[in-house]
């Protein structure tokens, strides 16, 4: 059950304006899946890295120098199908498919709409106009889910895509089932990167938006919303989509900006009680890495491994996945392909 609610979440809820004329979305035309070159977990081997950038944003710095000791990790992010067989063996119900407790609101429930008390998830809605208020571009769309990530009248769930829509109790208990665990921040910008500088420029190697953001996107990457995974070039250690397509959840709390006294060897973010999120003060929120579809250079230039959000780790969202990593060699199991 969600436990808290996000200032963006009420900003959408009690903000709707643009959004209730377009409707929710049925989703992006659909293309073939990208074939997988190596569906094992890959080995990232130990090495050093400066984390984190200090010329975008300032929640990005200051960088230091981080040593990460070597690890295994997915090539790319959980699937659909991936997670379709996880929940075919266990019967997990994920918590957008379960209805909201009310109290989370913190007012009367007569005064909470009632389709914001039916289960669903947050869904990208391109507005009819330009605008630079989130509440105009999402809604709290009833019946969204991992299954159905545009909503009941949309599109049902493509296997080969990432699988959205999930909280972050629903990412643990399928890692737990995997034998993974989600990556801590320095591990994830550690593996993005490959061994590559900070860069500031939009990739051509990665789905983002390209055009006017929010409500142009000129598809120059051949995808208009979410991509099948892998269908972008690797990285250096054989990685896909680590930049771009969704956004991807990692362990750690969020601050805005990292610690500079942070330890030098495979550093955690900060504990839930010094977690800390201007965005939605009092909300302890999770780092999540690399950016979305979403991203363009006139408004989310978060397309960069160095690149840091805080994410209500309560409620799900079409734009945000996650991938595994494991501590040691995982045997093939209940999450291959």
């Amino acid at each position: 059950m969600r436990q808290a609610l996000s200032l963006f979440v009420i900003a959408i809820i009690f903000g709707l304006s643009g959004c209730g004329e377009q409707g929710a979305s049925t989703g992006p035309a659909k293309t073939a899946s990208c074939m997988m070159k190596s569906p094992a977990a890959l080995a990232i081997p130990a090495g050093a890295f400066m984390m984190g950038q200090e010329d975008v944003y300032a929640e990005e710095g200051p960088a230091k120098k981080i040593i990460i000791a070597a690890f295994y990790m997915d090539p790319h992010e959980v699937t659909n199908r991936q997670f379709a067989k996880f929940a075919a063996q266990t019967g997990y119900v994920t918590v957008a498919e379960k209805p909201v407790d009310p109290a989370i609101f913190g007012i009367a429930e007569d005064q909470i709409p009632a389709e914001m008390l039916k289960p669903g998830s947050a869904v990208f809605t391109p507005p009819a106009r330009p605008s630079n208020q989130s509440a105009d571009w999402w809604r709290y769309v009833p019946g969204a889910n991992w299954k159905k990530p545009y909503g009941p009248d949309g599109a049902d769930q493509q296997p080969d895509e990432p699988v959205v829509h999930l909280a972050y109790a629903d990412m643990l208990a399928y890692a737990k089932w995997a034998g993974g665990r989600l990556p801590t921040e320095a591990e994830w910008e550690y593996a993005a990167r490959g061994g590559n500088p900070n860069y500031t420029e939009q990739p051509a190697d990665a789905n983002s938006w390209q055009g006017a953001f929010p409500v142009r996107d000129l598809k120059a990457d051949g995808y208009g919303g979410v991509a099948p995974a892998g269908c972008f070039k690797s990285n250096a250690y054989g990685l896909y989509d680590m930049i771009g397509n969704v956004w991807e959840m990692t362990a750690d709390y969020y601050a805005p900006g990292h610690n500079p006294m942070r330890p030098p060897q495979n550093p955690k973010g900060p504990s839930e009680s010094s977690a800390y999120d201007p965005i939605n003060p009092g909300l302890a929120t999770r780092v999540i890495k690399g950016g979305s579809f979403l991203c363009a250079p006139n408004y989310c230039q978060r397309y960069r491994p160095a690149a840091r959000q805080g994410r209500d780790p309560g409620l799900g969202a079409s734009n945000v996945g996650f991938r595994l990593v494991y501590d040691a060699k995982p045997e093939p199991a209940g999450n291959s392909e």
